[in-house]
């Protein structure tokens, strides 16, 4: 509608300018070669305008036969552009589609119609790379780096395929030489990776504040990183300087208060200068969020030459701290154990082994050392070791999968920095322990339960001895209730009248004709054992064509 006025506007204004030039007086003559034309204004102004018009034409009629073969050229390179496009289009498309052939002779067309074209060259990289030529590849990238306009995506690929072959040292190069262009995320992590590696703990702190100085990371990333490589400087100059390994300690632990190597760092440190009040205090602030079998180390050895109650009542502590975490309730088992307070190692390991719950692999090794030093019971020391052989894994240090011993600022296998974690591994698969039983005292169950019971004991014994030896059968004998074991080679060991319709029996292994070692130091009697045998313990493994000698170690291997 607008348009319409528009047009209906300039209408009205040639009109009124060509009706005034009809009213105005006078007239145009012209004399030439003895011809004389008159004319009114009005119409020597038309032809002015005609005369122009057709010089116009001519002129353009002149531009169009001369400049006819440019307008060829011209309209040849654009269907030449055309096509080039269009095979570039579907040369992307091939690629990411993962079609190497077509990517291959799309780029090939391309490159044919789009000589200059940096896009052209970028399809045939990556033809090449996804065709498995890196050697093709790496020189199209190579091409594009000594471009000023494609320098960095030029670099970027020729990273990438030093990465791809291997070459660590040629791709921190090309990422080092792209970070001091324009500092980019992947420059940056490429280069703090590369950094930390190789242990340049102070050049890879530089790159982390420049990156958090360019934005490249968010700020708890980057305070993240600082923490760890504070502590991986500190870990070093502990020894030749430790009042600045505890300033960095401090500061990792500011940044990152969760992170365990840290807070272990600044307690030694404390401890070697003899400040026990803070390495003490450091231990029990952090302990609620972070309970660490390191740092109770620590915290109980923070005092040389303390007794054994003295780190028992510091162990308590801990516990009085976070009751309910099997850190602190297995470190008083172990603190009460050294003290040979039994009652209190048991009580603090008794939720830990409860009805219902599965205790960890740590958790079965505490209670048979505690079976083994309060009563020397070897059979329920082997049956705690053999259900430490199925138990759930403790919390350990993991990166990329893989467990380690102790924490390292990158990881080994893949070199990234940060990539330990304390958690639980996985369970062994077709290993998986049941959980604990209901304990039945053997006196709550009538006389022939009690019989029963034992009885089930033996054939247990049995079926893990494969059943192969007839001599074992025989030797395997239920006790009656208040009588001694008086049969098959076996002794009671029974005191009293109650104590005789438990479940302890003595067990000879069968006579074998193997004879021990000689120089082994074993003895050569055979190994009594106790019948005291969980439902879940997958019992003492042993062939049934050798003697097992007493004193010799038939425990699964954990």
């Amino acid at each position: 509608m607008i348009r319409i006025l528009i047009y209906l506007l300039i209408l009205a204004v040639v009109a009124f300018g060509v009706d005034w030039l009809l009213q105005q007086p006078g007239h145009v003559e012209i004399v030439w070669d003895g011809y004389q034309v008159s004319m009114t204004a009005a119409v020597g102004f038309g032809m002015i305008v005609l005369a122009a018009i057709a010089l116009s034409a001519i002129w353009g009629l002149v531009r169009f036969v001369f400049g006819l073969p440019s307008f060829v050229a011209l309209a040849r390179r654009q269907r030449r552009r055309e096509k080039g496009y269009a095979a570039l289009s579907r040369g992307l498309i091939a690629a990411g589609a993962g079609d190497a052939r077509g990517a291959s002779q799309a780029s090939i067309l391309a490159r044919k119609h789009l000589k200059d074209d940096p896009l052209a060259i970028v399809l045939q990289a990556t033809a090449a790379r996804l065709s498995g030529d890196g050697a093709r590849a790496e020189a199209f990238f190579a091409e594009l780096a000594q471009r000023a306009d494609t320098h960095l995506l030029g670099l970027r690929g020729l990273h990438d395929e030093a990465f791809r072959r291997g070459d660590g040292e040629a791709a921190g190069h090309f990422a080092a030489e792209a970070h001091q262009v324009v500092p980019l995320p992947w420059s940056a992590q490429t280069l703090l990776a590369h950094k930390a590696a190789e242990s340049r703990w102070e050049e890879a702190l530089e790159t982390v504040d420049t990156s958090i100085k360019a934005k490249l990371v968010d700020r708890a990333t980057g305070d993240r990183q600082r923490a760890v490589l504070q502590t991986a400087i500190g870990l070093e100059k502990q020894d030749i300087a430790p009042d600045e390994a505890l300033a960095l300690a401090r500061a990792a632990i500011k940044r990152a208060p969760d992170l365990v190597p840290a807070i272990a760092l600044a307690a030694r440190l404390y401890t070697r200068r003899g400040e026990i009040r803070k390495a003490t205090r450091l231990i029990e602030t952090v302990w609620p969020r972070c309970p660490h079998p390191e740092l109770a180390r620590i915290y109980l050895d923070v005092r040389p030459g303390d007794s054994t109650s003295d780190r028992l009542a510091r162990a308590q502590a801990l516990m009085r701290i976070s009751p309910y975490d099997p850190v602190s309730r297995i470190t008083v088992a172990r603190a009460a154990l050294a003290a040979r307070d039994f009652a209190r190692a048991r009580e603090a390991m008794a939720p830990l082994i409860a009805e219902g719950k599965r205790p960890s692999v740590r958790a079965c090794i505490v209670m048979a050392d505690l079976e083994d030093a309060e009563f020397g019971d070897k059979g329920h020391w082997r049956e705690w070791l053999a259900r430490a052989s199925r138990a759930p894994l403790d919390p350990a240090w993991i990166a990329d999968g893989i467990v380690y011993e102790q924490w390292e600022p990158v990881s080994p296998t893949t070199g990234r920095l940060d990539a330990f974690v304390w958690q639980a591994p996985a369970d062994r698969p077709g290993q998986a322990m049941e959980a604990m039983p209901a304990s039945v005292p053997p006196e709550a169950l009538p006389q022939a339960g009690r019989q029963a019971l034992v009885a089930e004991t033996a054939q247990s014994m049995l079926a893990h001895y494969d059943g192969t030896s007839p001599g074992l059968e025989a030797s395997i004998k239920p006790v009656d209730a208040g009588q001694g074991g008086k049969g098959g080679g076996s002794e009671s060991n029974s005191s009293g009248p109650d104590a005789g319709e438990g479940l302890d029996k003595k067990v000879a292994a069968p006579k074998s004709s193997v004879a021990p070692s000689a120089g082994t130091g074993r003895r050569d009697t055979p190994f009594k054992l106790k019948s005291t045998v969980a439902p879940d313990d997958p019992g003492v493994e042993a062939s049934p064509s050798r003697t097992v000698f007493q004193g010799e170690d038939i425990t699964p291997s954990l």
